[in-house]
């Protein structure tokens, strides 16, 4: 595997492009679908980027990648580490099981079962912890401390960032038409920050909005207020949308990102529901959540072309909200 130069700032156009060649190995380049039961519904024309189609069934695997083949020898070696409760995990296990080395992964005992078995299928050692990320870290740190592992970041990493990045990338250069907006979720922020750069660099028309649960409003917040917030709960059925943006994502987003958009927990569930029953795809709570901020939000969307990151299909089959 090639290995790709360190970055200590933000991603520039050409680390992007040669992420995305680097990586390529390692990633599928996912479909993009349209649905004319859901364009007629919605009044615009969508097209919807796969990432649950993605290795691992989301966009994380992008990020992981990127991030592992930044490491010499000598570091990949002492394997892999990192604390999630689910697609963040699978990625960095699987990214260390492509290359041959160790993955050490910390999650909280309340994670999807789900994602727990993929994790620990992809061969990982899996270290189980409270919920909260004090208990992550703790634990982490003393995984790291014990077996030399390299800690990768969920999302606050700018090599992190170039990897998601790449999705968007594609979104522009295999959507049919040029993009009058590209919307994806945001948690952690990873995703939106390397969305952001990549319609900055290769489409610079084009608008991107980010889109998250009213109930973890803390990215609306702090672009809204210029400082970032933090949330008091983690309650919304989007899971992978509960963690709290990063000082490296809140920058790049606060500088490249046009507008925020909540949304509830109803509107998640009926989005959800509405891509099972007319697209066919299994998508989670989180990849649902850019669909029911322009059920929500009807006028901002009307008519244009607007592309959507379906950030990942795992799910809990026997906990469906519908």
């Amino acid at each position: 595997m090639a290995l790709l130069q360190v970055l200590s700032q933000i991603p520039t156009a050409s680390d992007i492009e040669i992420t995305h060649e680097a990586i390529a190995p390692m990633i599928h380049r996912t479909p993009i679908f349209t649905n004319k039961s859901i364009n007629d519904l919605c009044g615009a024309e969508l097209f919807f980027k796969c990432e649950n189609l993605q290795k691992i069934g989301a966009f994380k695997m992008r990020g992981a990648a990127s991030a592992a083949l930044r490491l010499s020898d000598e570091q990949r070696a002492r394997g892999l580490a990192t604390h999630s409760s689910g697609n963040h995990a699978q990625a960095v296990a699987l990214s260390a099981q492509l290359l041959g080395v160790p993955a050490y992964i910390v999650m909280p005992d309340v994670s999807p079962a789900i994602k727990v078995a993929a994790t620990r299928a992809y061969q990982a050692e899996i270290t189980l912890c409270e919920n909260n990320q004090q208990a992550r870290e703790k634990n982490l740190e003393r995984v790291v401390a014990e077996t030399g592992a390299y800690f990768i970041h969920p999302y606050n990493d700018y090599h992190v960032i170039a990897g998601q990045a790449t999705a968007a990338k594609e979104l522009i250069e295999d959507a049919p038409v040029p993009l009058d907006i590209i919307i994806a979720p945001v948690g952690g922020g990873g995703l939106l920050s390397g969305t952001a750069l990549s319609t900055r660099y290769f489409s610079a028309g084009t608008k991107v909005f980010g889109a998250e649960p009213k109930e973890v409003d803390d990215a609306w917040r702090s672009f809204t207020t210029k400082q970032r917030q933090q949330n008091s709960t983690i309650n919304t059925i989007a899971d992978g949308l509960r963690t709290n943006l990063g000082d490296k994502t809140f920058d790049i987003i606060l500088k490249e990102v046009d507008a925020i958009f909540t949304v509830s927990e109803a509107g998640i569930i009926q989005a959800m529901r509405l891509i099972w029953e007319r697209m066919k795809l299994v998508v989670e709570p989180s990849g649902a959540v850019p669909l029911a901020a322009i059920l929500e939000h009807p006028a901002v969307f009307e008519g244009k072309k607007t592309g959507i990151i379906f950030s990942g299909g795992n799910v809990e089959l026997s906990q469906l909200p519908f």
